[in-house]
């Protein structure tokens, strides 16, 4: 198999490439990575492939037609990462996520048409499906995106969605919780916990803290969007999710539990406008119609990942 794999610098694409080309998801003739390296983005999280004869790195932009169709080849199986993700950011400056987002999806998606991809992933956020009290979000579901982020996200799936109707390309969507794990951008909630303590600084928390979400290794999301390439359907849509959930009040609970310190090392902080309460995705329909679910026994819990993390530090 030949992949392309765009924003395979950041932080969840590289985690997906390493995995590609240690055969973690078995025999792969070669990898393109496109990826601007924005500030999210480090050829350092590739480090251990970089000499791999297998891996082809390419700097660009996914917006540049005549460089992304340069990458794109037939037997290619285009495996889409590459996005601006952080909400806060998109509140400060929604135009580049609506650019990268939207344009860049459509750019991809249209090269992939002319040259005949073998297939094309698209890696979505639960965030489409907007707050949710009770119950966890369907694929069927409508979407509700609250925030500038989420609903540049929407918008590319619909665009994939259309592309696949339209166009007959075979495009398929996930959409996962949030992620954990090594190498992850200081500016997400955990990550930017962590440095706080370790630098003896207390913990930001947006409002009461009672936001929740729900959680899922990088490396298990990475197993769950290969399930889908491997064993999904055209033009279907899969949530990938573990069930286990936490606010984030809880989380810096953790963090100062493993840390020894009180609890008064937390300061509330405004919160962010549009604060979505809650996500919960089901993930039925991965378990069912691939079989692919997240073993609850695996040792890379929130709890085990904060462990090390302060350890190493």
């Amino acid at each position: 198999m030949n992949y392309l794999v765009t924003g395979g610098c950041g932080f969840i694409g590289s985690h997906y490439v390493q995995m590609l080309l240690t055969d973690q998801f078995g025999p792969v003739s070669s990898v393109k990575v496109l990826d601007k390296l924005t500030y999210a983005g480090s050829l350092k999280n590739l480090d251990t492939v970089l000499k791999d004869p297998r891996f082809k790195f390419i700097q660009g932009d996914i917006c540049d037609i005549e460089l992304v169709n340069s990458c794109v080849s037939e037997d290619d199986i285009i495996v889409h990462f590459a996005a601006e993700t952080h909400v806060d950011r998109s509140i400060a400056g929604p135009a580049e996520f609506i650019r990268t987002n939207v344009i860049g999806t459509q750019v991809l998606l249209s090269a992939a048409v002319e040259k005949k991809v073998m297939q094309f992933l698209q890696v979505s956020t639960d965030e489409v499906y907007g707050s949710i009290e009770l119950g966890s979000s369907l694929e069927s579901d409508i979407l509700l995106p609250n925030s500038p982020y989420a609903a540049s996200k929407a918008a590319s799936d619909l665009l994939v969605r259309s592309y696949v109707k339209t166009f007959g390309l075979d495009a398929r969507i996930t959409r996962c919780c949030n992620n954990y794990g090594p190498n992850q951008f200081p500016e997400k909630f955990i990550p930017h916990s962590i440095n706080k303590i370790i630098s003896g600084q207390k913990i930001p928390i947006y409002g009461n803290g009672l936001n929740i979400r729900e959680w899922i290794h990088v490396r298990d999301h990475c197993l769950g969007i290969q399930s889908v390439i491997n064993f999904g359907s055209k033009g279907e849509i899969y949530n990938i999710g573990t069930g286990i959930s936490f606010s984030n009040l809880e989380i810096a609970g953790m963090i100062l539990n493993i840390a020894k310190l009180p609890k008064n090392h937390i300061e509330f902080i405004t919160d962010r406008p549009g604060h979505d309460f809650r996500y919960s995705i089901n993930s039925n329909k991965i378990r069912h119609e691939i079989g692919f679910f997240v073993d609850s026994n695996k040792d890379n819990s929130i709890e085990s990942f904060i462990f090390n993390s302060l350890k190493l530090n």
